[in-house]
């Protein structure tokens, strides 16, 4: 299909990807060796031998091990993973918001990397980059043909070392070269603007100091304008990441003490109680950085924008905000990834991340595969929805929990294969040529923000006539 689907990631994030929320648990053994399935071990073993001694080429025997156990932890769920060194190192640059780069914001644009922002102070910033500026060239590499993951790790690299990138700014027509200094980047999560006396504040994603960003936001806006007269949280397309990051931004919103969320699982350290408490949203101790925030914020109006995209800590939050009736939720059903994720180091600078629990919403709901229904539904835009239906969500992904029946999985393939349909069918009658994207969120054509605001001045709201709910799949086997 020729049409062009905005694929917005921060070069921060690198190979990392999926909507997760990480605890950090300690991992406790409780099987002795005496029950290991040693006739399945020497089955094991028997494989590796034959692979060693009869396969047509030398196979490398830690790749073989590494691979054996990548497969053995993907087979659990959608969420489960085996890091190697490269890959842990990533996942750890990806929760920290620090890396080594040049400091841009990126999405796809017709095969070419676009620039979404430059990342304020960065090497790219200071080089003069733009929103909407393409690269076609990094160093002496064709852009076109190469993936997003691929254009990352190639604009990666040691601090100090340096990177030449070949740039098409579209309002000039022209291409130039910048060659630019990688050095360690500290990424903030939180965007945040004001709208005529309304605060935007957007968290993409749940890392190290997003509660830290968040409050410095917040108290900067609050200290211009006193009298902030509503709020929106936008969590669209939020795909996650540190489970305390999520209990510290619904803490700044609710009562001192009131539960946010609950995991449950196998063993004892799952079975948690997570509160508007900071020793349960600060990490390393220190002060609490919601105690600089000012009253008002526990009262202001809030909107809550969540959509297809908002998956994990940022359903935590959305769900606490909701159960306790803080605001109103608009936007679309989120991607309903209910479950908890251990990250569990090993020998080697590796690690496996395994799914410990689910999790739960102050009333005791669990989203798993289902999600945070909205009271208020928006479309995409003014004219419907353009994407919404294409998205994968929780229920799509093979091997997760809470399986569905067949006839439920046909049915999301058939409503996607439909869409796909209409899709083709419009770029067709327009002579292929792409349809246009969808606004940057916070952006004054953003359709969903201007409906929050509407909501919040009292103003009348253009509700989805057609979107519904995707009903839960079989609640019977949580």
């Amino acid at each position: 299909m020729g049409s062009k689907f905005k694929v917005a990631g921060l070069l921060a994030l690198g190979a990392v990807a999926g909507a997760l929320t990480t605890m950090q648990l300690q991992a406790t053994a409780r099987n002795s060796l005496a029950s290991l399935p040693l006739e399945d071990i020497q089955r094991l073993t028997d494989v590796f031998e034959r692979i060693k001694a009869d396969y047509v080429e030398p196979v490398d025997e830690k790749k073989l091990i590494s691979d054996a156990i990548t497969g053995m932890v993907a087979g659990l769920d959608p969420h489960s993973q085996y890091f190697d060194k490269k890959s842990y190192k990533e996942f750890r640059e990806g929760t920290s918001g620090r890396f080594v780069g040049v400091g841009i914001e990126i999405g796809m644009e017709d095969g070419l990397v676009k620039i979404v922002s430059p990342i304020e102070g960065s090497p790219a910033f200071r080089a003069g980059l733009k929103p909407n500026d393409l690269i076609t060239k990094i160093d002496d590499t064709q852009v076109k043909g190469l993936t997003m993951d691929q254009a990352v790790k190639k604009m990666r690299g040691d601090p100090g070392s340096k990177v030449m990138l070949t740039i098409f700014r579209k309002e000039d027509s022209r291409t130039f070269p910048v060659t630019i200094t990688r050095e360690e980047i500290h990424v903030q999560s939180v965007k945040a603007k004001d709208i005529d006396g309304y605060a935007w504040v957007r968290v993409n994603q749940f890392q190290d100091r997003t509660v830290e960003d968040f409050a410095a936001k917040v108290e900067d806006m609050y200290k211009k304008d006193p009298k902030i007269k509503g709020f929106v949280l936008d969590l669209r397309n939020d795909p996650g990441g540190l489970l305390e990051g999520a209990v510290g931004i619904a803490s700044a919103f609710l009562p001192a003490e009131s539960v946010v969320v609950k995991t449950n699982g196998q063993i004892s350290e799952s079975k948690q109680t997570f509160k508007a408490d900071p020793d349960d949203y600060l990490r390393r101790g220190g002060s609490d950085p919601l105690k600089r925030l000012p009253a008002a914020i526990k009262t202001v109006p809030l909107v809550v924008l969540i959509n297809e995209g908002s998956a994990s800590a940022s359903e935590i939050v959305a769900g606490a905000l909701q159960d306790y009736h803080r605001g109103t939720l608009m936007g679309a059903q989120s991607f309903g990834k209910g479950s908890v994720q251990t990250v569990m180091p090993l020998p080697g600078d590796t690690a496996v991340k395994i799914t410990t629990a689910r999790y739960y919403t102050p009333s005791g709901r669990s989203i798993q595969a289902k999600g945070i229904v909205p009271e208020v539904w928006l479309d995409e835009t003014a004219d419907g929805n353009v994407y919404s239906a294409l998205r994968t969500r929780e229920a799509d992904l093979d091997k997760h929990l809470i399986n569905g029946d067949e006839k439920k999985d046909a049915e999301r393939e058939k409503e996607r294969d439909e869409q796909r349909t209409k899709l083709e069918a419009e770029l067709a009658k327009n002579n292929n040529k792409p349809l246009k994207p969808l606004p940057e969120f916070g952006s004054a054509e953003d359709f969903q923000l201007n409906q929050a605001l509407n909501r919040l001045r009292g103003q009348p709201v253009m509700v989805s006539k057609t979107a519904t709910e995707r009903k839960p799949e079989d609640t019977a086997t949580q």
